[in-house]
Formats: C-alpha cells, structure tokens, sequence
C-alpha cells in the first residue's frame, strides 16, 4: 500500500485508546471526540464497550486489516475516530496508521498500554522488564530473553498463550520460573494467577492476557548468550558450520548495524544468518542453500534461536540470487568458487554495502586473492588450534586455517 498525498494539515484522524473499563476510564474529551464522530473504527469488542457513547456510523475491522487501513485513509481530511487498545502507538494501530498519515493530521490520546497495566499490578519497573509482543506472532521469540533474572512481560494471542509458553519455558531448562498470567486488566472480570512453569494448570484463560515471566533457569537451560561466536553445540549441523572463533570474526567484520538485511550465501546451519538475526530485533537475514536436508536445519536452528522469521532460500547460487530484496551485507561462507556466485554478489551487493567472504580450500582462496588484487580491501588469514589428547598427553591439534576477504563497495 503506497503513501496517499497529504490533504490539509489539521488533525482529521482522532486516535483514542481504551481499557476494559470502557468509558469510565475516558477523559471528557475523549467521551466528546467519540460522541461527536460521525464515523468510529475499531475492534468489535472496542465498538462494544464504546456503544453508550457513539452516535454515528461504526466500522469494525476487517480481514485482512488492510482493507480497513484503506478505508481509514479514503476519509482523509473528514473527522474520522479510531478506538484502539491502550496505548496506539505500543504494537498497535497507530504504528500502522502513522505509515500513511502525518502526524499533523493526527490527534492521539493514548490509554495505558497492557504492559502499564500489568508492570503496576506486578510492581516491576516497567523499564526494567522485556516488553514483548507475541500476538499473532511466534512464542519462540522469546527464547533470545530467556536469561536468569530477566523478568518478561508478554502480551500473547489468546487464552492457549499461557499454557503454550509455560510448555516452551519447561521445554529449555526454565521450568522453575514463575508465571503470572494478568486477565483483562481493567475491567471488571481481571484475574491475576501465579503458577511454576513445570506446574501450571490453569484453565478457561481470558483471551485478552498479558503474561509476567520471572525467569529461573536449571542448569540445563538453553541460555542464548549475548556475544557473537555461539557454542557449535547449540546449533544442529552436520559438520558444515562457521566454526565458533571464525563465526565471531566474521560478525564482526560484518558489523551489523540497526534494520540491515544479509545474504547468507552456502549458508550450511545457518549460524551466520541466525546470529545476525540475534544482534537486535530489527535484523533482517535470508540463508541461501541449495541442500533440502540442510535449509530444513537451518528452519529448525532458526525456531530454536529465537528468530523464526530468518527467511531460507532453498536453492543454488548464483541463480537463487536473481529476485531477492538488495542487501546491506553479503556473506559467503560455501560454494563461493562456484561460477559466478562472487560476481553477482558483488553485482547484487548495495553501494556502501560490506562483502565478507570466508575461504577453506585452495580454489576459493585463488578467487580472494584475485578479488582482493583487483578491489582491494581487507585481507585476513586466521589459524585456530585446539587441544587434543597426545598419547597419554596433550597437544595443539590446528584446524584448518580461513582465509577471509572483506570489502565495502564503493
């Protein structure tokens, strides 16, 4: 959906957030803004608590929700209202609407958000705690913030969201935290429950819940640690994985900065793509392999690491290249020497953009020095040895050394 032109500067859209308490916990204002509209927007179960108020035309949404974003805007510049859950702009419509419509033609009069709602009942520093949305979205987002100590609020889907994250924190060795579910904050039907991940029980769940997470760890929990060069052990390969030290190297020549997209090219396990991803939650990755058998563990390491949304690309380079989105950064970790695969990287790579390619054997390691040669750059060689029994001793067992070529395209 494109941009609409502006039309007059003064605010047309009026966006009002609203609690379970329904219009008792509106300002007179926003009781007035309602009132007046000739046309509200909103959720049903928002034009419900609303109804006492509204005297125009109401509009619930559609689905897909877009349907309903192009309604909004076909009524650019007249009075139009839209009823959102708590805070607009916390995962929630104005984020969307904001796409679309300046803030000048824009009035919003926020509410609490959920999270405000359950960090008070909860007595957390709202500031100190993850706030995470997993509505409409994976629970498996949550693994990256599942460190001991580290206290998590999460607004879930619907009323299966408790019992299903209670599952995946017993799952990952976080069976002893506790789990508070906080059930329509605000209204008259609030609940708050307490329970142990490894006990929980409760049922009949409020679809409207937000959960507090104290996490506890056993010594066996799946804690992601926050540095780059992962534990091998942590990802399922088959042997064809950027080894730990030459994977930390790699990110950081990398360098990966807010909102950029990678190619992880040969992407193998995908820890590359899967660690880029794990830098902040605006990254952007796609793995390009061309083994069935290996893009699928790259989809399962994806799930496991917390960043589902890693998208693989099962195919052979160059060729599965053509029709994927301009990169920030290009890695090429495997099949590097095949033809073509470093020219339309290159070709493909934005400008300003950083191309870091590692080489094992001899083959690929011609084509950096060529490249190198003829871009310039950085070039680098990095020899790794580790401990192996000797006999009845120890000795340095050297792995085999990496030539790695990076260079920023001008």
């Amino acid at each position: 959906m494109s941009e609409i032109p502006s039309a007059p500067a003064h605010p047309w859209l009026t966006l009002i957030g609203i609690g379970e308490d329904g219009p008792a916990g509106l300002g007179d204002e926003a009781k007035r803004l309602i009132a007046a509209a000739p046309i509200v927007f909103g959720g049903a179960r928002h034009i419900e608590l609303m109804a006492p108020l509204i005297t125009g035309e109401t509009r619930t949404w559609l689905s897909p929700f877009e349907r309903s974003v192009e309604q909004v805007l076909a009524r650019r510049g007249m009075p139009t209202v839209v009823l959102a859950s708590g805070d607009p702009f916390l995962f929630g419509v104005g984020a969307t609407l904001s796409r679309y419509v300046p803030v000048a033609q824009m009035l919003v009069i926020p509410a609490p958000s959920s999270f405000s709602l359950a960090a008070s009942r909860l007595g957390w520093p709202l500031q100190g705690a993850v706030n995470l949305s997993l509505h409409g979205r994976p629970l498996d987002l949550i693994r990256p913030h599942l460190h001991p100590g580290r206290r998590i609020i999460a607004l879930t889907s619907d009323g299966r969201g408790p019992a299903e994250l209670a599952r995946l924190l017993l799952d990952n060795g976080f069976g002893q935290s506790k789990l508070t579910v906080l059930e329509a904050l605000g209204g008259a039907n609030e609940r708050v429950s307490t329970q142990r991940a490894e006990e929980f029980a409760l049922s009949g769940i409020n679809d409207l819940n937000v959960c507090g997470i104290e996490v506890i760890a056993n010594t066996d929990a799946r804690i992601l640690p926050r540095s780059a060069g992962l534990s091998d052990e942590l990802f399922e390969h088959d042997g064809q994985i950027t080894k730990r030290e030459i994977r930390a190297i790699t990110l950081s020549t990398l360098a990966p900065r807010y909102a950029e997209l990678l190619w992880d090219i040969g992407a193998g396990s995908g820890s590359i793509g899967i660690e880029w991803m794990l830098a902040d939650s605006s990254m952007r990755a796609i793995a390009i392999e061309a083994s069935a058998e290996r893009a699928a563990r790259i989809r399962r390491n994806a799930v496991n690491f917390g960043v589902p949304e890693l998208v693989v690309v099962e195919g052979h380079a160059p060729g599965a290249l053509t029709d994927l989105p301009v990169p920030d950064a290009i890695f090429i970790g495997g099949g590097g020497s095949d033809a073509g695969v470093l020219e339309v990287a290159i070709e493909r790579l934005k400008r300003g953009g950083r191309l870091v390619a590692n080489a094992v054997t001899t083959e690929m390691e011609v084509l950096l020095l060529a490249e190198h040669a003829r871009r310039g750059g950085s070039l680098i060689r990095i020899d790794i040895a580790r401990t192996a029994p000797v006999g009845k001793m120890t000795g340095w067992r050297p792995a085999m050394p990496v030539t790695q070529w990076s260079w920023l395209k001008p």
